[in-house]
């Protein structure tokens, strides 16, 4: 297959990337973009939840390596990664960033130079990571990126748990999602991350990305360009319930689905004193999730070393 052009230049060129933009910014004054719904006036200061303003606050901008061949390939993926979140996974292995605040506020002008820079600098794509709160501002930002020359695909990396009304705006806007399927048991859901409706929001959420892209597709030279691959992390004892996780991907979305298996779990943050999450995932438990999925019949995506 070859390169496509990201669905975001057909917006710009309708003016329909300004008009959704502008329908982000709108629901800043009584906050909804996420499932929390705060309903809070984030127009004027830093408040809800996630504790995130009307402008955004960034940790680092850079150039990563380390994500699925699709997404890193040879170039880098260009990742933007924000601060704050929508969950409390007391897990978290980027913490500082997530739950302490790590970063800093910059406008929209300067993120819409980072994505531009990051394209100069031979990024595949550019991968918002944990953006779910800051897409008003995302959105801002790419309208003024592409209308100066951005041409390369965007990608929602987030945890999974997302309002369908925010993504609906998104439609077109993002090429990829990369999202999380974290949980199949909202107890567990609740204990460890702060929200027991994930799955529920996590699910419908699935659904809605996979109809806006369907499954992941690639170009001649290995490099995702439009679709979606779920990421799923084994944790210890199958906190993350990984078989009925993959039942309701195979379900729903059909064996065309990519997956990406991740054996990276390791104790931080308040998971270090919270057993068993104060230990990493064994050889046993990971090969366990594998053959799990394999029934499941999946077969697109990407497993890790033991």
């Amino acid at each position: 297959m070859r390169g496509r052009s990201p669905g975001y230049l057909e917006l710009l060129e309708s003016a329909e990337l300004l008009r959704r933009a502008q329908a982000l910014e709108a629901r800043l004054e009584k906050c909804d973009l996420c499932p929390r719904k705060c309903g809070v006036d984030r127009r004027s200061s830093p408040s809800g939840y996630c504790g995130g303003g009307a402008l955004p606050k960034v940790a680092s901008i850079n150039l990563h390596h380390w994500e699925e061949p699709p997404i890193s390939g040879s170039g880098g993926s260009g990742t933007i990664f924000f601060s704050g979140c929508t969950l409390r996974c007391i897990f978290c292995q980027n913490y500082p960033i997530s739950q302490m605040g790590v970063g800093r506020q910059i406008g929209i002008e300067e993120l819409a130079c980072g994505m531009l820079e990051l394209q100069n600098k031979g990024a595949h794509n550019i991968n918002l990571v944990s953006s779910t709160h800051q897409l008003p501002a995302v959105v801002r930002a790419l309208l003024r990126a592409a209308q100066k020359g951005l041409r390369i695909p965007l990608v929602h990396n987030c945890g999974g748990y997302e309002s369908v009304e925010t993504l609906r705006l998104l439609d077109q806007v993002i090429d990829i999602y990369l999202p999380d399927i974290k949980y199949s048991d909202p107890r567990s859901a609740g204990k460890y991350s702060g929200a027991s409706d994930y799955v529920a929001h996590n699910r419908e959420a699935l659904c809605e990305m996979w109809r806006q892209t369907g499954p992941l597709e690639i170009d001649d030279a290995g490099i995702a360009v439009r679709g979606m691959m779920v990421r799923h992390l084994v944790l210890p004892e199958n906190l993350a319930g990984s078989a009925e996780a993959f039942s309701f991907l195979a379900q729903r979305l059909g064996p065309r689905v990519w997956v990406s298996l991740m054996n990276q779990y390791f104790p931080a943050h308040k998971g270090l004193s919270t057993p068993p999450l104060d230990r990493k995932t064994t050889e046993e438990e990971y090969e366990a999730a594998f053959a799990a999925m394999t029934e499941a019949g999946i077969v697109n995506g990407y497993v890790q070393e033991c």
